[in-house]
């Protein structure tokens, strides 16, 4: 058996198509999605129809990032507030993906709404940006697990765990003491990349610029 870590997609396709067509999961490996499936790049609905069908297969686990959270807000809220914040952060592509907002599917909305915050695997903690230093993982405020970025990434976060996170884009892996970095800036020309746990080693595919 398998595990795998995999960074932010930013509606990146054929990225997502061919990293998975180097790992080639079992079905009993644990695949880990760390957020962020949307946005930015052209195939938002595209990634979620494949993530939704790959869930069949193996055994998926889906993370929440701050993209799918600004999406939901809006939603749910209809709010112009919320929906300024995300348009600022890609949603366009989103919704030009969809052919307009209210065309998202209701399986699609029911993958969205049922991401998890964290994850924890073992001696590893998931999470989609990282964790307040000193802050018990299920204390964590979920803006901080969405939203965090060098008040964690600079400084030992002091709990039992290495915190595998995506969020801030890295152009290698970052790899620390207490925290990996996967996040390698796919939609912005990098690549996408996915830490295989069992091996400790990365795979990745590269993407084009989108972004």
């Amino acid at each position: 058996m398998g595990v795998y870590a995999i960074g932010d997609i930013h509606g990146c396709y054929e990225s997502l198509v061919n990293l998975l067509d180097k790992i080639q999961p079992a079905s009993d490996d644990i695949l880990i999605f760390l957020g962020d499936y949307i946005d930015r790049g052209p195939y938002s609905s595209e990634v979620v129809d494949f993530l939704i069908t790959l869930s069949k297969l193996t055994n998926c686990i889906f993370l929440r990032g701050n993209h799918e959270d600004m999406m939901l807000n809006f939603l749910r809220t209809r709010d112009p507030f919320y929906y300024q914040i995300w348009e600022r952060n890609g949603s366009k592509a989103t919704v030009s993906s969809y052919g307009g907002i209210d065309n998202i599917p209701d399986h699609h909305l029911n993958f969205f709404e049922n991401t998890k915050y964290y994850f924890v695997y073992e001696n590893y903690a998931f999470v989609h940006g990282g964790v307040v230093p000193g802050v018990p993982l299920e204390r964590q405020k979920k803006e901080d697990l969405l939203w965090i970025r060098y008040e964690f990434i600079n400084s030992s976060h002091n709990l039992p765990y290495i915190v595998v996170f995506g969020h801030t884009p890295f152009e290698e892996p970052f790899v620390g003491e207490d925290k990996i970095g996967i996040d390698t800036g796919c939609v912005y020309g990098g690549k996408l990349t996915a830490y295989n746990l069992t091996e400790q080693t990365f795979l990745s595919a590269s993407c084009k610029k989108y972004w």
